[in-house]
């Protein structure tokens, strides 16, 4: 894959981004054309230098549809080298989409396992230890045992990062929302200070570590620069509003320049 010039200075591995089309099916279902095409979408942002795609296939079928699933797993066979992320409750219908894709010889890249209720309007806490322990442990494993890595979605508390490993995950996606509800005010710092203690503390625990929710092309270079060893973000609301009014390709290139941003080490936050 050939990345922007822009990244090519950066000593260390630059953050991937992977861009959730949950919002490109939410537009589709609202008439019954097949348009906006998800897998269209998803195809694009992969052309424009997108190092994934994420998506969050909710058992009411708000946006993202079983057959959704398993179109984009068969686009991504064409994509060797970038990365397909399949999030949910995997109390609800996550697991079952894992088992018939490794069934049919395409598991996703990762599984993030998130918390959230069926009737849940979007994602909003991540897993609790001690008390979700136990359920997520055999899943885990089972997800691992067909082929996928699993990252747990987590608020930026660093207590919990031992005990997210302790039970298998591969990785943590720190949920962003209070840093990018505190993005322009004078809680900005206090909250990205919290973040770079959460990855510490996964990082320092064996984890990799991702992160997503509401991050845009304003909070994301600061984020990006502040936040320690961040090995992917997952962005959908804003990328998708974004290029609505740029295009795809523009927008994924607008992203990457947001990440190469922060990736300097003269950036401020």
């Amino acid at each position: 894959m050939t990345q922007p010039s822009s990244l090519s200075s950066r000593p260390t591995r630059a953050t991937a981004l992977s861009v959730n089309v949950n919002k490109v099916a939410l537009v589709r279902n609202t008439r019954h054309l097949g348009i906006p095409s998800v897998t269209r979408a998803a195809e694009l942002c992969l052309k424009a230098g997108a190092q994934g795609i994420t998506v969050h296939p909710r058992p009411d079928e708000r946006h993202i549809r079983p057959q959704d699933v398993f179109d984009l797993a068969s686009l991504m066979k064409a994509w060797p080298g970038r990365e397909y992320n399949i999030e949910g409750n995997p109390s609800q219908n996550l697991m079952d989409f894992i088992r018939q894709l490794a069934a049919q010889g395409m598991p996703p890249h990762q599984v993030t396992f998130v918390p959230d209720s069926e009737d849940q309007f979007t994602s909003d806490h991540g897993w609790s230890f001690p008390q979700d322990a136990e359920r997520l442990r055999p899943l885990i494993a089972e997800c691992q045992a067909l082929g996928a890595r699993v990252s747990l979605f987590m608020d930026p508390v660093p207590e919990q990062m031992a005990a997210a490993r302790g039970v298998g995950a591969d990785r943590v996606e720190l949920y962003t929302e209070p840093y990018a509800a505190a993005w322009g005010t004078p809680r900005q710092a206090t909250e990205l200070a919290r973040y770079r203690a959460a990855a510490r503390a996964a990082l320092d625990a064996g984890l990799l570590v991702n992160a997503g929710h509401d991050l845009n092309r304003d909070n994301l270079p600061a984020f990006v620069h502040e936040v320690p060893g961040l090995h992917e973000v997952s962005i959908g609301h804003a990328l998708i509003a974004d290029a609505l009014e740029l295009g795809y390709a523009a927008t994924v290139q607008a992203y990457l320049d947001c990440i190469a941003e922060g990736s300097q080490p003269g950036h401020s936050a």
